[in-house]
């Protein structure tokens, strides 16, 4: 099956990791303020795709999260598909964003990309310290089923 024709398959829209983060900090240079921000924020979680039902387990929760997020992966080392969703709206918007960094690469690569837009977009101050542990949790999770995956 062709993942793109799949509606749950995040596709990475850039070429690598690198660029995908490059393409994120330019997109919020636009925006003169973090009330802004944050509404971009919101819309990106909008439109993350369907999350399955039956993946909403606690197989698939990702802990340390305050709000409710679940992270699943598949695919292999050539290729790791992540899917995830929170019942909150700013998580879902950073989720859309790790997502567009990490689905879709290899896990190599995965495991080599540093979170560099976190920083670049000032995320890094403007979470409160529950969402940046969340972020971390999330990012750990990805890690962690890319080095499973790797071998």
């Amino acid at each position: 099956m062709n993942p793109s024709s799949s509606p749950t398959v995040v596709e990475p829209q850039e070429a690598s990791a690198a660029l995908a983060q490059a393409a994120i900090a330019d997109e919020f240079g636009c925006f003169s303020d973090w009330t802004e921000r944050y509404q971009y924020l919101i819309d990106l979680g909008r439109k993350l795709p369907e999350f399955p039902e039956a993946l909403r387990s606690e197989e698939t929760r990702v802990h340390g999260c305050q709000s409710q997020v679940w992270l699943a992966a598949s695919g292999d080392a050539g290729r790791v598909e992540l899917r995830a969703i929170s019942d909150s709206s700013i998580v879902s918007g950073l989720i859309a964003l790790l997502l567009r960094v990490y689905s879709g690469r290899s896990a190599a690569e995965i495991l080599e990309t540093q979170p560099t837009f976190i920083e670049a977009i000032g995320l890094s101050k403007h979470l409160s310290p529950t969402r940046s542990n969340g972020l971390a949790a999330m990012l750990a999770t990805i890690r962690r089923h890319a080095a499973g995956l790797a071998g």
